[in-house]
């Protein structure tokens, strides 16, 4: 292997927790405008959970929470974490903010030049985010780019988005790696603490740039690959492919697709991958480093797959997965075994108990509809949840009025 050396830096980005005082207390994610809505208590977590909280009374604070006020919070609700979940709550965000009307038939609603998938199932006369808020008892606006409550989502790691939710800073903890793993917690503390909604699900490909793809390496075994990225296979030429040595990109360490690639592919979340060269924070990041780059090899999201970024197939224990939906066997098939959910978290409180409020579920259940399936996860080239695991996760949440 390589060693980068300058080449490609590990240029992991690191948010930033500002923490300032008024009135009240508020505590603020640096490149996320939105904050906690649990203004009642201010809270220190390490990584096991653990917790100190003070008082707003104590502090002379005055508190403005749902509870106290007795109306519904239209504050910014805030959503942080997982570059791989980002296309998915991002363009969640984007739709919820416009509060397109029903005449829109390109991004809300029926209108003459055509129909929104998924509106069939809604058939509403009320604007985009009217409607999924109406169902937790908003008052609607009807008024486009005019939301009952605004919505924001910031770009960082799934590790960030876990931590971030953990402390309070952020509504929903954006994830594609479980919140266990993340934090660093047990099964029992992450259902006492939290709740998981799956809002959709990534199978994870492994990429090789186009000169490798050219030469022939489209079909790599899971042994294989495990060798590369443990520095036991450092030539293509040991593979099938050209003379010419592996550059291995892996992701950052803290990220949801680290860990998932790590937990899938090598069998523990922290297992050692020596042969990597370099790790880069974002899925955009390592697509680029693998445009760039010649003999490369990396694991990412769907998402951001290209005609220069080429998924190859992957064979499992006799079994080909191949990057194509018309294949008996394709990478988008539960049974791929690097398959993995995609989670938006949210944290149970005192005020909350269930650990989802209304605002948090209003707008998480826009993404558990046929609409939402079809125009956040399934056109973000991701995996729609079957009909049986939408209705799980709309358990999850509160009732609807």
């Amino acid at each position: 292997m390589t060693s980068d050396n300058g080449r490609q830096s590990d240029d992991v980005s690191r948010r930033m927790f500002l923490l300032a005082s008024g009135a009240g207390v508020t505590t603020a994610l640096a490149g996320c405008s939105g904050s906690s809505k649990d203004n009642s208590t201010t809270e220190s977590n390490d990584d096991s959970g653990n917790s100190e909280t003070a008082t707003e009374e104590s502090m002379g604070g005055e508190t403005t929470t749902e509870t106290q006020s007795s109306k519904l919070d239209t504050s910014m609700l805030s959503a942080e974490g997982s570059s791989t979940v980002y296309p998915i709550s991002n363009k969640g965000s984007s739709y919820w903010n416009s509060n397109a009307p029903p005449s829109d038939g390109e991004y809300w609603g029926s209108s003459s030049e055509g129909t929104v998938p998924g509106w069939s199932e809604i058939k509403t006369d009320e604007h985009l985010a009217d409607y999924f808020a109406s169902l937790y008892g908003y008052e609607t606006t009807g008024q486009q780019t005019n939301p009952p409550f605004p919505t924001t989502v910031g770009l960082s790691h799934s590790g960030t988005g876990c931590k971030s939710v953990r402390d309070g800073l952020v509504d929903i903890g954006n994830s594609s790696g479980p919140i266990t793993a993340e934090l660093g917690i047990s099964e029992k503390k992450a259902k006492e603490n939290y709740v998981d909604h799956v809002v959709g699900r990534d199978g994870q490909p492994v990429v090789v740039s186009k000169d490798i793809w050219d030469a022939g390496v489209q079909k790599l075994t899971g042994a294989q690959i495990k060798k590369i990225y443990q520095n036991e296979i450092t030539n293509w030429k040991e593979v099938g492919g050209p003379d010419k040595e592996i550059y291995c990109v892996g992701r950052a360490e803290g990220s949801g697709t680290d860990t998932a690639f790590r937990l899938n592919m090598l069998g523990s979340a922290d297992a050692p991958m020596p042969g990597v060269d370099t790790r880069k924070g974002q899925n955009q990041q390592v697509k680029t480093v693998v445009q760039q780059n010649e003999g490369a090899i990396a694991y990412m999201a769907l998402a951001f797959t290209g005609p220069q970024v080429k998924p190859i197939a992957i064979e499992f224990d006799g079994t080909t997965y191949k990057p194509d939906k018309s294949a008996q066997h394709t990478i988008f098939d539960s049974a791929y075994p690097l398959n993995r959910d995609l989670h938006m978290y949210t944290k149970k409180t005192e005020q909350t108990p269930s650990g989802t409020d209304k605002q948090e579920a209003a707008f998480i259940n826009m993404f558990l509809t046929k609409f939402g399936q079809k125009v956040f996860v399934e056109d973000n080239n991701y995996i729609p949840l079957p009909t049986k695991d939408i209705e799980k996760e709309r358990n999850k949440l509160p009732e609807q009025v």
